[in-house]
C-alpha cells in the first residue's frame, strides 16, 4: 500500500484552516492537493480530534 505524503497531524492541520474560512481553491494550492483528495480527507477524518485519530488506526 502507498505511503501517504501527509501525516495524520498534517491532515488535521488542513482540515483546522478550512475551517477557519480559508477558501478551499486556495487551501488546495498552497498544500499542494487536490479538491479530491480534500473530500476523502473530510470524509475520513472530519469530525475527530487528535486523541480520535490514534484510535481509528488500530
Amino acid at each position: 500500500m502507498k505511503k501517504s505524503r501527509f501525516t495524520e497531524a498534517q491532515i488535521m492541520g488542513v482540515l483546522r484552516q478550512s475551517e477557519g474560512g480559508m477558501p478551499l481553491p486556495a487551501l488546495c494550492r498552497a498544500h499542494g492537493i487536490s479538491s479530491a483528495t480534500f473530500c476523502k480527507w473530510c470524509a475520513r477524518y472530519g469530525g475527530m480530534d487528535a486523541s480520535m485519530m490514534s484510535q481509528s488506526e488500530r
